[in-house]
């Protein structure tokens, strides 16, 4: 009975680790143990349930496109892909530094895998992540200004460490939308982290822009600071149905 009345206390103290870890281990204690073994077993296991509570908001609240890690990349066809730099990408110290990531490639080539992994290794540090489609978030955009929630939405956005656009430049942007995105890149501008993914290549985006100062403005705040992916070679989709 007085175990029960600890657990209890446990959760109403949202210790929720502990009580789970006390309440498995009732039938079995091990006797072989000192006070302080025991103690240090309890608060290891509330850690590590934290940690895990933690990243299961944080990958749900990123919404990513593909559950993606980057132990998965296959290096094995030739694509551009520059292990040391992905490597020091894994760190995150990227994200510290409050710089931009750009992955450019043709169809295929594994664009929104890489940025999919790059995101779901941030989220696995503690860092806070939003995976858009570009036609996605210029919709949710033009949803906020409508309904006068723009202010709340790009507060929110303001909040987020990551903000992933997945697949820039399918479609040119006419001039309301270009301020609109230009608006966003702005505010986070050295404070916060962007990272693109995009089949047009980098050299290309500004005339997909529709307003070409604001085009300038854009890219100065994309580029100016980013690493960059140039992926090449066929559709690893492709590749992977021909190994079948």
């Amino acid at each position: 009975m007085l175990t029960q009345q600890t657990i209890e206390k446990l959760r109403q103290l949202r210790l929720h680790g502990m009580a789970d870890y006390l309440k498995n281990n009732l039938a079995s204690p091990n006797s072989q143990l000192s006070f302080e073994e025991r103690l240090g077993l309890l608060v290891d296991y509330e850690w590590t349930s934290r940690e895990n509570r933690r990243l299961t908001r944080l990958l749900k609240a990123a919404t990513l496109k593909i559950d993606a890690c980057l132990e998965d990349i296959d290096y094995s066809h030739p694509r551009g892909i520059d292990r040391g730099l992905i490597e020091k990408l894994a760190t995150c110290q990227w994200i510290v530094s409050r710089r931009n990531v750009l992955v450019s490639g043709p169809t295929g080539a594994g664009k929104t895998f890489i940025a999919c992994a790059l995101a779901n290794n941030a989220c696995r540090q503690g860092i806070s992540t939003k995976y858009y489609r570009l036609s996605q978030f210029i919709s949710q955009l033009n949803i906020a200004r409508g309904d006068g929630s723009y202010h709340k939405f790009a507060k929110k956005l303001m909040k987020v460490e990551l903000l992933l656009f997945d697949d820039w430049g399918l479609a040119p942007l006419n001039p309301r939308e270009s301020r609109e995105i230009l608006d966003i890149i702005d505010d986070r501008n050295l404070s916060k982290s962007t990272l693109v993914a995009s089949q047009l290549p980098v050299e290309h985006w500004h005339q997909n822009i529709g307003d070409p100062t604001v085009a300038d403005a854009i890219l100065d705040r994309l580029l100016n600071n980013a690493y960059k992916i140039n992926l090449k070679g066929e559709s690893m989709r492709k590749i992977k149905k021909d190994l079948e």
